[in-house]
């Protein structure tokens, strides 16, 4: 069995705020709507972190069974690809994960029903359906969209549900940002592996746009990502939404290195776009936290 250390690589750790942030977003959102559960929260976060987890090591198994995953690859080293982690044992621990996650899952559909069941099984399934299946969304540039849907609209009105018990037009537009931020967090790891996905015909959406378009779309998102504050400043009535704005250094830094980094630079860019998922939860967390006692 492969040491602690190794699985822990496995999981990816530094895309885990992609499943955190929008967590946080809808639970401050639902504590400024005078609606907030400790033990909810905790549980749906756990949740989220695991079906994270879930996805990036299906997401090992398909994309070594489909050779992606080979020496010239300029992200992290792989550890099944590598044989740090034997194909078979990374495959028991994913069914028992997800086995895991489903029975927690349990929990919050029994307190809030049959939407959250939706919700849950649909991230499960896409955690598959992501590289498996026999139409995998990562390898014909459907992997983007369901990023914007899963990471941002579902995780972030699906945590205020279950804290409410109800939806608001509020989460939903709050959702854009953590959707749009992750969606990126793809492209730019996509923009990054245009050439050696074309060998392996993992069709991406970089990869079916080609890297200028994909770098203009990359920035399109960073745009379309720092519109939002207004729109929940329009909604709130309140300049406290503006507080995500601080982070406009990190988004020009980073939408203007796409179109000058290649190869394993463009890890920089993707290390400066999951610290600005983590960092724009935050922020955006606590404009709802602030208005609640201050606003």
């Amino acid at each position: 069995m492969a040491n602690w250390r190794i699985w822990l690589s496995a999981t990816r750790p530094k895309t885990l705020p992609a499943s955190l942030s929008p967590v946080l977003i809808g639970a401050s959102i639902a504590y400024y709507h005078n609606s907030f559960n400790l033990f909810y929260f905790l549980l749906i976060s756990l949740i989220a972190i695991l079906i994270q987890i879930c996805t990036n090591f299906i997401n090992e198994l398909y994309d070594f069974k489909k050779g992606a995953d080979t020496f010239n690859r300029l992200g992290p080293t792989r550890a099944v690809a590598a044989g740090l982690i034997p194909y078979d044992q990374m495959k028991i621990v994913s069914i028992f994960l997800v086995l895991i996650t489903f029975i927690l899952g349990m929990v919050l559909v029994w307190k809030s029903g049959w939407i959250i069941f939706l919700i849950g099984t649909a991230s499960l399934f896409f955690a598959w359906a992501y590289t498996g299946g026999p139409y995998p969304l990562a390898y014909n540039g459907l992997a983007e969209p369901a990023v914007l849907v899963f990471f941002g609209i579902l995780a972030v009105n699906g945590t205020y549900y279950i804290l409410t018990d109800k939806l608001d037009l509020l989460p939903f537009c709050a959702s854009l940002m953590p959707g749009l931020l992750s969606t990126n967090l793809l492209l730019v790891n996509n923009i990054r592996d245009i050439e050696t996905d074309k060998l392996v015909r993992k069709n991406t959406l970089a990869v079916k746009l080609g890297r200028s378009n994909s770098n203009h779309l990359y920035l399109v998102i960073h745009l379309l990502t720092l519109i939002v504050p207004f729109i929940l400043a329009n909604l709130t009535k309140s300049y406290l939404m503006f507080l995500p704005l601080i982070l406009l250094p990190l988004h020009i830094n980073a939408a203007k290195n796409t179109y000058f980094f290649d190869g394993k630079e463009l890890n920089k860019v993707l290390a400066i776009n999951g610290l600005l998922i983590l960092l724009n939860g935050l922020l955006t967390s606590l404009s709802f936290i602030l208005l609640k006692h201050y606003g």
